[in-house]
This record gives C-alpha cells, sequence and structure tokens, in this order.
C-alpha cells in the first residue's frame, strides 16, 4: 500500500472514531412509547379524540412522547384494562366511572341511576370539586392519575318488546358492564343483572342469551345493537361518564411540565368527546325510527322514583358517604 493510500487510511479511521465519540458523547433525544387503551369502536368520537391528543402530546412535547392508541378491546375488557393499568402493561385508559369504583368505590356515584338529573348537572359535577376531591382519592388509592371526565350520554334500555314502566321489565334477563354499580338500576326494576363484556355484547342480544341491553344512543348506533334490538326505551336512567387515567408508572416519571401538558390536552379531547356526543345523541332518536325502530317515550318518573330509595343503600351497590351524595344533589 503506498503512503498516500496509508495516509487516508488513517485520515478516514481517525474521522470515524470522532463522529463516533461524538455520537456517545451527545445527549439522545429519548422517546417514551404508551399504550392507551380503549374498548369503543374507531368510529366514535373518544377514538377520535385520543388519535388528536396523541398528535397534539407529540407536538407540545416535541416528540418525546408517542401514545399508540388501541381501540375496540384490541389489549382486552374494560376490567382488564383497568388492572393492565397496575401492571403496566397498558399506560393510559377510557374507563368508565363504574369500573373505576370497583377500585375505589366513591368515584362511580354519578353512575347510580338518576342521580344526576341532566346534562346541566354533569357538567356541574365535572367542574365542581366534589369530582376533584373524588379523582384525588381515586389517585391516592391507586397512584394513577385522573386527567378528565368525558361524557358518554344517557343510557337507554334496548329490547324486542315495548317498555313503558317498571314493572314491563320484571324478570327480564338485561345485559350491563360487568361492574357491580349497574346492578342497582336492574334491582330498581326487577330485572336480572347479566353481565357482558362489551365486545360480546351483540352475539349475546343475536343468540337470545339476554333479552336486552342498555347504552346511550350514539353507542347503540356505532355498535349496531338496533340491528338485533327492536325497541328503544329513552330510559335516560344512568348520565354515564368515561375517566380517562394515566397509569402512576407513567406519570411519576413525568415532568411537571410534561405532567401539564398531558392534563391540558386531555381535558381538551374530554371536551371535543362531550360536545360530538352531546350533540350526537339529541338526533339520533329520529335516525333509529327512520331505520325502522320503536322509539318510546317511558314514565321516566316512575323509573326515577323506583331508583331513588336505593341510592344510598350499599346493599345495591352504593359505595360512597351520604355527605359526597349531598353534595352531588346540591350542585346547580
Amino acid at each position: 500500500m503506498s503512503r498516500f493510500h496509508r495516509r487516508s487510511l488513517f485520515l478516514s479511521l481517525c474521522a470515524g472514531l470522532a463522529a463516533a465519540a461524538m455520537s456517545l458523547s451527545a445527549p439522545a433525544a429519548a422517546q417514551t412509547t404508551l399504550k392507551w387503551a380503549h374498548v369503543y369502536e374507531t368510529s366514535e368520537p373518544y377514538h377520535a379524540n385520543a388519535l388528536w391528543a396523541a398528535e397534539e402530546i407529540a407536538k407540545r412535547t416535541e416528540g418525546r412522547y408517542k401514545i399508540e392508541v388501541f381501540p375496540a378491546s384490541q389489549l382486552g375488557n374494560e376490567n382488564q384494562i383497568n388492572e393492565g393499568l397496575g401492571l403496566g402493561t397498558v399506560d393510559i385508559i377510557y374507563t368508565g366511572v363504574a369500573f373505576a369504583g370497583s377500585i375505589y368505590g366513591p368515584i362511580a356515584i354519578s353512575n347510580a341511576p338518576y342521580v344526576l338529573r341532566d346534562f346541566d348537572h354533569w357538567k356541574a359535577y365535572r367542574d365542581s370539586q366534589l369530582f376533584q376531591d373524588l379523582a384525588k382519592g381515586y389517585d391516592d388509592k391507586t397512584g394513577h392519575q385522573v386527567l378528565a371526565l368525558t361524557y358518554y350520554g344517557q343510557r337507554h334500555v334496548t329490547a324486542n318488546k315495548e317498555i313503558k314502566k317498571p314493572e314491563d321489565m320484571k324478570g327480564m334477563k338485561l345485559r350491563v358492564p360487568p361492574a357491580p354499580l349497574f346492578k342497582m338500576f336492574t334491582k330498581s326494576v326487577g330485572a336480572n343483572a347479566t353481565p357482558i363484556a362489551f365486545a360480546e355484547v351483540y352475539l349475546a342480544l343475536q343468540q337470545g342469551t339476554v333479552d336486552g341491553q342498555e347504552n346511550p344512543l350514539p353507542t347503540i348506533m356505532a355498535k349496531k345493537f338496533y340491528e338485533v334490538q327492536s325497541h328503544i326505551m329513552l330510559t335516560g336512567h344512568i348520565t354515564e361518564s368515561l375517566l380517562t387515567i394515566v397509569g402512576g408508572h407513567v406519570w411519576s416519571e413525568m415532568s411537571p411540565e410534561d405532567q401539564k401538558i398531558f392534563s391540558d390536552v386531555m381535558k381538551e379531547a374530554a371536551a371535543r368527546s362531550t360536545d360530538a356526543i352531546r350533540a350526537s345523541e339529541q338526533k339520533l332518536a329520529e335516525e333509529l325510527k327512520k331505520l325502522g325502530k320503536s322509539v318510546v317515550e317511558v314514565d321516566r318518573e316512575a323509573f326515577r322514583q323506583a331508583a331513588i330509595p336505593l341510592h344510598n343503600d350499599p346493599d345495591s351497590g352504593a359505595t360512597w358517604t351520604k355527605e359526597q351524595y349531598d353534595a352531588l344533589q346540591a350542585l346547580k
């Protein structure tokens, strides 16, 4: 090898070593990848706004966080993703308050039948000190962080027969989510609660495993329950909410600045979903009628009077104090 070639090789090796040294000494732009799990369809606002939040958080944290969203029970049913949050196998979840209430009872209070008067009462609760206190109670119990409350809609009963009053549901096999508090409604009307995971409801209705189910109108449309149920009863018995929760194993590692970004974005996403669901449920009764479904106005006051005596009964699923209940009722 000539002197010229030896010198060129030496200079190339030096340049390579220098570049490697610089690469080792420079701080890497670390990116944390998080899994966000939920049980809702990709067509629903919850999923669309989870994707929006993921993009917004990536933008506001300059790429420090990448969030992958797994919809439609891909990472498990609702009980499983709640467990996954504790195990660290998922990092963020949407979950109904009754499921969170299985871990910290008082946070489920808004899911008691007819405990909330209407949408305005729900908004007052979302913005209240009471909700902040209950969220903190959940945070203290689990180590996880509740960041937002999203409106899920008023739950209505569907069946293949007309129901007008509570007595019409006596002995009916009603699918309910597998969380204890949902049995308060079935107890109030004398129905038989049949807990079934969300992803399995359509098949259970189709095969006659249950006589009916209950969900908000946007969910009835998104999950196509109307295909296997002829009647939609506008009971409005539960004003449902979802919590957005970040696992403690993630939250505890974040800087205060990133915690604020996550909190701000999740609240914005919740507000966006709330507006979309509220607008949707205002018009879907007419859409269901156009699909040939019977939409039934029930004696809602009779249903409400049947539920009220159970509101503070631990044997019926009440897991909150009378003081917390009174504080909720006092909100305007």
